[in-house]
C-alpha cells in the first residue's frame, strides 16, 4: 500500500500509483483500456496544456475563477509543456472516442500538481481546471492546436527543404538533354533539369494547398461545451480563450462560428490531410521516378547516381539498392492508409458528438511526422548526393527512335512512323532507315533531328 495512495471520483474510490500525478478517472481508463501500444500523442498532451492555460486565463479575465488558481493552473501546463510532467499521460488511444479521459488525465494532472505547489487542496480537476469546458468542446480544441502547429513547424518546413534541393539539382541539370518517358516508353527528349522541375513543382503545389487547406483547423471548437450550447461557460469565453491561445502558440486562432459544427464534424481535418495525402501521392511519384532512373547499374536506366548508403544484399556482394526511396514510398502507402482511416471515421458522428476523435488525431499526427521525417531523410541521404550518368544519358539519347518526332512538320506523320519502325525492325540508327527509304537526305536529316532544339526553352 506504501507504494499507492487512494483518490476517489463519482464511482468511488481508487488506487492510483504514489508517484503519479493522475487522478481517479485516468486510473479507470489505464486499467480497463489495455488495447494495442498506441499511446495519446505528445502533441496533443502539449496542445491540452495550452488549452488549459489559455482557459485558465480567461475564466479569471472574466470573473470565473480567481487569479490563485488561474495562477497555479498556469505554472502546470507549464511544467507540462516544458516535459517536466512525462510519465503521467498513459493512456492509448484507443479509448473513449470522445477522448474524455485524456481530457480528465490532463486535468487531473494539472489540479495534483498544482495543489502540490500550492502546499494545498486548491484546484478541482472539474470544477476549476474544466471550467466552463468540456471533454466534446476541448478534445477537438486540441486536435486542432496539434494539427496545424505540427503542420506549421514541422512538415511545411521539410517540403520547403526537399523543394530547395530539389530545386538546386533542377538548375545544375538544365542543359544535360536526355530522353524522356511516358507510358514506361522512350518519349522527345527533354533535359534533365526539365524533369527535376516537375518534381520541385509538385512540392511548390503541395506546400500552397496544404497551407490553405490549414486555414479550416483555425476555428476553434472551446465554448461550445457539452452539445454545442455553451451550457456553463461564459458567453465569451470561446473568443477569450481562442485569442489566449492563439498568443500563447505564436498561430492564428479563432473561436468556431457555430460550435454545433465544430463538435460533430471532422470535414476540417479530413480536408486538411486530402492536401496532405496530395503531398504523400507526389513524394510516392517522385521516389519512383528516383529509383527507376538509378536502376542498374548496368543492366537498368542509370541515368542518374544516387548515394551508397549500405550493403544492399545479405548474399549479393557489391549490391547497392534505393533504400531512401523505398522508405519513403512505404511512408507515403501508409498515409494513404491513414486517410481512409480518418475519412470513414469523420462519417461516424451521431448528433452531436463525433466519437472517432482520438484515432482521427493519431493517424493525422502521425501522417504529419512520417512525411516529415521522410522528407528529411530522403534529401540528406539521397537527393543531396544524386549526380547525372552523363554517358548513360547521351548513350540513351542517340538511341531513341523518339528523335523522329523532329520529322512530323517536314515528311508527315506516316512517313516519319515508317523511318522508326524500319530503324527498330533493322537495328539501324534513324538517320540510316531515313536514307534507305528515300524519305529524308542525311544532310536534312542532321539540319532537323536536334535534340537541343527539342526541349523547348531552357530556364
Amino acid at each position: 500500500m506504501d507504494n499507492y495512495r487512494i483518490e476517489h471520483d463519482t464511482m468511488g474510490e481508487v488506487r492510483v500509483p504514489a508517484d503519479k500525478y493522475w487522478g481517479a478517472q485516468t486510473e479507470r481508463s489505464y486499467e480497463n483500456f489495455r488495447i494495442g501500444t498506441h499511446r495519446m500523442p505528445p502533441e496533443i498532451i502539449r496542445a491540452f496544456a495550452v488549452l488549459k492555460k489559455a482557459a485558465a486565463l480567461a475564466n479569471c479575465r472574466l470573473g470565473m475563477i480567481d487569479e490563485r488558481r488561474a495562477q497555479l493552473i498556469g505554472e502546470s501546463c507549464d511544467e507540462v509543456l516544458e516535459g517536466k510532467l512525462g510519465g503521467n499521460f498513459p493512456l492509448v488511444i484507443f479509448q473513449t472516442g470522445s477522448g474524455t479521459q485524456s481530457n480528465m488525465n490532463m486535468n487531473e494532472v494539472i489540479a495534483n500538481r498544482g495543489n502540490e505547489i500550492a502546499g494545498e487542496k486548491i484546484l478541482h480537476p472539474n470544477d476549476h481546471v474544466n471550467k466552463s469546458q468540456s471533454s466534446n468542446d476541448t478534445f477537438p480544441t486540441a486536435m486542432h492546436i496539434a494539427a496545424v502547429v505540427s503542420v506549421e513547424d514541422r512538415l511545411l518546413p521539410a517540403i520547403r527543404a526537399l523543394r530547395d534541393e530539389l530545386k538546386r539539382l533542377e538548375d545544375e541539370n538544365m542543359d544535360i538533354v536526355k530522353t524522356g518517358r511516358t507510358h514506361l516508353q522512350d518519349a522527345t527528349p527533354l533535359t534533365l533539369g526539365q524533369e527535376i522541375s516537375g518534381w520541385r513543382a509538385m512540392l511548390d503545389h503541395d506546400e500552397k494547398q496544404i497551407a490553405s487547406a490549414l486555414d479550416s483547423l483555425r476555428e476553434l471548437a472551446l465554448g461550445g461545451t457539452a452539445v454545442g450550447t455553451g451550457l456553463n461557460a461564459h458567453k465569451d469565453f470561446g473568443r477569450e480563450s481562442a485569442a489566449e491561445i492563439s498568443r500563447l502558440t505564436g498561430k492564428k486562432f479563432m473561436t468556431a462560428e457555430n460550435k454545433f459544427h465544430a463538435l460533430t464534424s471532422k470535414d476540417g481535418i479530413v480536408f486538411v490531410h486530402g492536401a496532405v495525402k496530395a503531398l504523400a501521392a507526389d513524394l510516392l511519384k517522385i521516389a519512383n521516378d528516383v529509383r527507376w532512373l538509378a536502376s542498374g547499374p548496368r543492366c537498368g536506366i542509370g541515368e542518374i547516381n544516387i548515394p551508397a548508403n549500405e550493403p544492399g544484399s545479405s548474399i549479393m556482394p557489391g549490391k547497392v539498392n534505393p533504400t531512401q526511396c523505398e522508405a519513403m514510398t512505404m511512408v507515403c502507402v501508409q498515409v494513404m492508409g491513414h486517410d481512409t482511416a480518418i475519412g470513414v471515421a469523420a462519417s461516424q458522428g451521431n448528433f452531436e458528438l463525433n466519437v472517432f476523435m482520438p484515432v482521427i488525431i493519431y493517424d493525422f499526427l502521425e501522417s504529419v511526422n512520417l512525411l516529415s521525417d521522410a522528407m528529411d531523410s530522403f534529401r540528406i541521404h539521397c537527393v543531396c548526393g544524386i549526380t547525372p550518368n552523363r554517358e548513360r544519358i547521351e548513350e540513351n539519347m542517340e538511341k531513341s527512335l523518339m528523335l523522329v518526332t523532329a520529322l512530323n512538320p517536314h515528311i508527315g506523320y506516316e512517313n516519319a512512323a515508317k523511318i522508326a519502325k524500319k530503324a527498330h525492325a533493322e537495328g539501324t540508327t534513324l538517320k540510316e532507315a531515313a536514307a534507305a527509304l528515300g524519305l529524308v537526305t542525311p544532310e536534312d536529316f542532321d539540319r532537323w533531328v536536334v535534340p537541343r532544339d527539342m526541349v523547348g526553352t531552357l530556364k
